[in-house]
């Protein structure tokens, strides 16, 4: 079987089909695009609105219902955009409020909805609120979280929170007094208990809605709430901790109420605009709190992104998902790869055994009830590029170093205050003078993640000939390790039989934790025979809080890992040479020399591609009643998936009409055939009672 027995079609038509469903995310397949990384329509070599609007096509052909842009705002960017200093206006970089515009009336035309990133945990310091704070200006520090320091003299931060990029999480400046960073210094934190700051959001999100976009995907969802008292934590590596333990700055039931009154606003526009987590939660059940009928659509999975490449382990990260949010009325999302994460190609072991399970893992991924998340190039099967030289590097955490005192007073128009003896860089925010950069009071910010690890590019497997009787499998992708990832920053416990993929806690460096995944923290992932990698942004081994600035944040006090930059290298279109098709002039991170071969020119019309593979599935995905979402009505009803007896190392369930077999063994596995196949990973062998099942692949079947 191969993905030339699937026609491959626009998504328009279904998707039309579905515009006026007020359920159409609960089975969505929604694509993340990392703005920077997309497409390049005026060869500066970064991303932007009108290399994304450009590409749509790509989109549409490939059979995903909804993009997601990271953040185009005007920022610094000193974290990616993340760090926002204005909500309500396009940063020069990424072209204007018209091309935003543009871009939102393109989609839909194509079928095809858009849902954009909102930073409501923190601004950057260049946001117009921020320097009043520094300035002085009357009541405008009660906007973030400004407090005086402990010890005799103040010298000590005012706890022992650390940051997720390491270091202590606050920041002193002349005056004497201390501000809230969760994650870098130019990030400070917004305090949600001030009427202005919901104020501003509730406005900076009807701006938007008002624009035609579709919905939001809320950056650290799960932060705006501190627990009242900032009470200390007692230990460091406290990034670790997220998703996994209970913290006084990430979780609180606070939030809640946040996300009632942003349901409420959504849910007045017309078109069923919706609203997507990015939250990082102890248990399934405290993550489902996060979607209950009248909080917000949808939360980013991050269980089953981090899960080993262990069947034991995938089934109970399925079922405990699946049961949590059930139990409130939503669907389950599922995600394999994002732009703070290890791309899950060099996760599951690099090379061609890490891409057969990639590939695996995406077909199984697709056949599960509920939403699903794609990252940009995961189509194309891309690894992560683990050998970036550092002077090419932007993840903030990369570079985090000795801090210094932030002067009090409006900072110098134009100018980043210099850190670590880095030159001033000019933030982006000064550079608008549009009327629609002008906000006002204010805005907004952003986050960061990590990944790193390599992976090879060998030749890809090939997908199985549709019903073919005769045909002996391939032995499979190769068995051996993957080549060593790089930039790894100490031992993480392994787990499962390949590399270990620890997630972290969420941030980005120019998107989120999370996700999307974001920055994980939660507990590792192990997978593949390869080596360990770490994935996302959680950081590794610190040392708690510090006291007083010019404290060392690494590699003395860790955060992240500070190497996001590889799964954010700007994909392939076409051609032979870099930057292959991407923009006129080259790209702002380098990309391999081998990626010519994993190109969508070069893999359009192959059926053996992974592009064509992933088509096919979504192709499939809607063609078939038993796939999508669990059933029809408000309520999915996971019940209809239903687990099988399989062998040792196999997966087996069936949904109405459909079933999925998945083998993480590394050798074929014989067993009765539980339908006609339709579609795999890799080349199956069947006579029509029992199938040969080749090592770390996934096949569909009807019956």
């Amino acid at each position: 079987m191969t993905h030339e027995s699937t026609a491959v079609g626009l998504a328009s038509a279904y998707s039309n089909a579905t515009t006026a469903s007020g359920d159409w995310w609960r089975d969505a397949v929604i694509y993340q695009v990392y703005v920077r990384s997309f497409a390049d329509s005026d060869g500066d070599g970064i991303g932007d609105l009108r290399g994304v609007r450009s590409r749509l096509p790509h989109l549409a052909r490939l059979g995903v219902d909804a993009v997601w842009l990271t953040p185009f705002y005007v920022s610094p960017q000193a974290d990616g955009g993340y760090d926002v200093a204005d909500y309500r206006a396009v940063d020069p970089l990424f072209g204007d409020l018209a091309d935003a515009d543009e871009l939102v009336r393109a989609a839909h035309g194509l079928g095809l909805r858009v849902i954009v990133d909102v930073v409501p945990n923190h601004t950057s310091e260049q946001h117009p609120w921020f320097r009043a704070a520094l300035a002085g200006e009357p009541g405008a520090r009660e906007r973030y979280l400004f407090r005086r320091g402990r010890g005799a003299d103040g010298s000590l931060p005012p706890n022992d929170w650390e940051s997720i990029f390491g270091g202590p999480a606050w920041t002193r400046v002349a005056d004497g007094e201390w501000y809230l960073h969760l994650f870098a210094p130019e990030q400070p934190d917004l305090d949600w208990t001030h009427p202005e700051v919901t104020a501003e959001f509730d406005s900076v999100l009807r701006f938007w809605l008002d624009l035609g976009v579709d919905g939001f995907r809320i950056d650290v969802a799960h932060g705006m709430v501190k627990a009242d008292g900032l009470p200390d934590i007692g230990r460091g590596a406290q990034a670790t901790l997220i998703g996994a333990e209970p913290l006084p700055f990430f979780d609180q039931d606070g939030v809640h109420e946040i996300h009632r009154s942003w349901r409420r606003l959504l849910d007045s526009y017309e078109g069923a605009r919706i609203g997507v987590a990015e939250a990082w939660a102890p248990s399934s059940e405290r993550l489902a709190l996060y979607v209950r009928p009248d909080e917000l659509h949808q939360a980013f999975n991050f269980r089953f992104l981090n899960c080993p490449w262990d069947p034991a382990a995938m089934r109970t990260v399925i079922d405990e998902s699946l049961s949590a949010t059930t139990a409130v009325g939503a669907p389950t999302t599922w995600v394999l790869s994002n732009h703070d994460v290890v791309r899950h190609v060099t996760r599951y072991g690099g090379g061609p055994r890490g891409l057969a399970r990639a590939r695996a893992a995406a077909m199984l991924m697709l056949s599960l009830p509920g939403s699903a998340y794609l990252y940009q190039g995961e189509e194309l099967g891309l690894p992560e590029v683990s050998d970036l030289p550092p002077d090419s590097r932007q993840d903030p955490a990369f570079r985090r170093g000795r801090r210094q005192r932030i002067p009090v007073g409006a900072p110098t128009p134009g100018i980043i205050a210099p850190r670590d003896g880095e030159p001033p860089t000019r933030p982006q925010a000064a550079a608008s003078t549009r009327p629609e950069a002008q906000t006002g009071a204010g805005p907004q910010a952003r986050e960061c993640c990590g990944p790193e690890a390599d992976a090879g590019t060998a030749p890809e497997p090939q997908l199985a000939p549709q019903a073919r009787t005769s045909t002996r499998p391939q032995a499979g992708p190769g068995t051996g390790p993957a080549p060593e990832a790089q930039g790894q920053t100490g031992p993480e416990a392994e787990a499962g039989i390949g590399p270990q993929a620890q997630a972290c806690c969420r941030p980005q460096a120019g998107a989120e934790p999370a996700s999307e995944a974001q920055g994980q923290t939660g507990p590792e992932a192990g997978s593949g025979t390869g080596p360990e990698v770490r994935v996302g942004c959680g950081p590794q081994a610190g040392t708690g809080a510090g006291a007083g600035p010019d404290l060392p944040t690494a590699p003395e006090a860790e955060g992240q890992d500070g190497l996001r930059d590889g799964c954010r290298v700007p994909i392939p279109w076409a051609g032979a040479e870099p930057p292959y098709g991407f923009g006129p002039g080259g790209s702002w991170l380098p990309q391999p020399p081998e990626w010519a071969g994993l190109s969508v020119a070069a893999q359009t019309g192959d059926p053996h591609s992974t592009l064509e593979l992933y088509r096919a599935a979504l192709e499939l995905r809607r063609a078939m009643p038993g796939l999508g979402a669990a059933g029809a009505g408000p309520s999915p009803d996971p019940s209809g998936m239903r687990w099988l007896p399989s062998p040792d190392g196999v997966l087996l369930f069936t949904r109405p009409g459909f079933a999925c077999t998945l083998n993480t063994r590394p050798e074929p596995v014989e067993l009765p055939a539980p339908g006609r196949p339709v579609l795999s990973s890799a080349p199956v062998e069947t006579d029509g009672r029992t199938v040969r099942l080749p090592p770390d692949s996934c096949t569909w079947w009807a019956f």
